[in-house]
């Protein structure tokens, strides 16, 4: 499968395509990978250089990219941390010059905005476009739990939802176009403290795997885990053995980082698990 993937860069650490290139690329697939930011580290640090490259600079790249013959050989459509407000602009068109030259192709994107404990942390103008232009456009989106509530107005993030609250939010954010949610970091009322879900909700049916809570903070697990499940279903088309496969293979990452005692995703390390992930966690369908 090719894959064209349209985010962040980092020189030292693994986020945006520095943590989603290698992972795909361990799987088999093939990766054009576009850079929106080249900064030397993430954001997390408090400081970094480099720049956020402008829309037209990108697209130029995608341009490039087209005039070689090679979007008709793009699969999937990979989104994720966007930079500034004009990257919005140049992915969804992107995705249908993509579309033109491959009807098959499909877009995932992971609406990049925060999390429940830093925040909103991008560009104010950036949620806006993401819930009136991007998401809809997105066959697949893979929000954390901040961000489906930021994209539907829903689960107020003052307290716990219970899981059918959750369930209720993934629906809304279907409605804005994408039929396909997965929720990563569901943390749900009644849920165990030590535990932590993703949940998988299609046209057919949803599905919820839960794993350890590993205490660390691990900035590009969620670029990971968007790259792999996207990859794994447009794939096997099967939402359920994406999500069993995308979730062992994140753990075992984040366990490797954590026994590392490492600030950073031991992304190099762990490609092991991407490549025979162990499946050692249920997937559980819900409801009828």
């Amino acid at each position: 499968m090719q894959i064209l993937s349209i985010q962040s860069a980092v020189a030292y650490g693994h986020v945006g395509n520095s943590a989603a290139v290698f992972p795909l690329q361990r799987l088999g697939h093939e990766v054009m990978a576009v850079n929106t930011v080249l900064f030397s580290n993430h954001t997390g640090y408090g400081a970094w250089r480099g720049p956020v490259l402008a829309g037209t600079d990108v697209g130029d790249v995608i341009l490039g990219i087209e005039e070689r013959g090679a979007l008709a050989g793009v699969d999937l459509v990979l989104s994720g941390y966007q930079g500034s407000p004009q990257i919005a602009t140049v992915i969804l068109d992107a995705v249908r010059r993509v579309k033109a030259a491959n009807p098959r192709a499909s877009y995932a994107c992971d609406p990049v905005m925060g999390n429940a404990r830093s925040g909103c942390f991008v560009d104010a103008a950036i949620p806006v476009l993401l819930r009136e232009q991007v998401v809809p456009a997105a066959d697949l989106i893979t929000p954390n739990q901040f961000e489906l509530g930021y994209l539907t107005g829903q689960l107020d993030t003052g307290t716990k939802p219970s899981l059918a609250g959750v369930l209720e939010a993934v629906e809304a954010a279907r409605a804005l176009g994408p039929r396909t949610v997965l929720v990563t970091s569901v943390d749900a009322e009644g849920q165990a403290a030590d535990a932590i879900s993703m949940l998988a909700v299609t046209d057919g049916g949803a599905w919820q795997v839960t794993t350890p809570r590993l205490p660390l903070k691990a900035n590009g697990s969620g670029d990971v885990t968007a790259a792999l499940f996207s990859a794994h279903l447009a794939t096997s088309g099967d939402a359920a053995d994406a999500l069993r496969r995308t979730a062992s293979s994140v753990f075992d990452l984040l366990d490797a980082t954590l026994e590392a005692k490492s600030r950073e995703l031991r992304l190099v390390q762990s490609q092991e698990a991407y490549a025979n992930p162990r499946l050692q966690f249920e997937v559980e369908r819900l409801g009828s």
